[in-house]
């Protein structure tokens, strides 16, 4: 518990006074998680949906950016990613299931190598806490594998409940934060 004299460094009075719009916030991420992780289908074709329009939206200001740098080395730079940015958001907004099994496949390869790196990294280095990485690196390898084994059909589930699973451990870090506040 802390004292009156003790100042915690980033917490404000009005922090500690809100402090139930803090819980509230965080009840609403973790009942929103539970739907993503229940309805991983829909959740997995709004999140590609919610990700191909903000696409969209950088892609337009990338467009616009890439005409007012005027006669420069990088407009047609700006110019080609704003059209992979408008291509790629379009696909994703129009073609969600599809654009979902993409990115499952890119998601399954990058877990899968990027937890070899991280497996065979720590057992070679021995470094402070390297078995924790190890399997950090074994788990990573196995949700990759696993993944990929059942692609297609897990890129219908599977963003969805990575998102819902985000927001479940999100919203519980703020519950955390603001019954921590309501202590204070």
């Amino acid at each position: 518990m802390y004292g009156p004299i003790e100042v915690i460094v980033g917490v404000t009075p009005e922090m500690i006074h809100n402090w139930g719009w803090f819980l509230a916030f965080g009840i609403v991420l973790v009942l929103l998680g539970i739907a993503a992780v229940v309805r991983a289908f829909a959740a997995t074709v709004a999140s590609m949906v919610f990700f191909g329009w903000l696409l969209i939206f950088s892609g337009i200001i990338e467009f616009v950016h890439s005409f007012m740098v005027g006669k420069w080395a990088g407009f047609f730079l700006h110019l080609l990613v704003a059209l992979l940015f408008g291509i790629v958001g379009a696909l994703m907004v129009f073609k969600p299931v599809i654009s979902a099994e993409a990115v499952t496949f890119v998601m399954s390869i990058f877990f899968m190598v990027g937890g070899l790196y991280l497996l065979f990294g720590s057992i070679w280095s021995h470094a402070a806490g390297w078995g924790w990485g190890a399997a950090n690196g074994a788990i990573s390898t196995i949700l990759g594998v696993l993944l990929l084994t059942q692609w297609p059909v897990s890129g219908l589930w599977v963003v969805g409940l990575f998102v819902g699973i985000d927001l479940i451990f999100y919203g519980s870090a703020w519950i955390a934060m603001a019954l921590k506040l309501h202590k204070m």
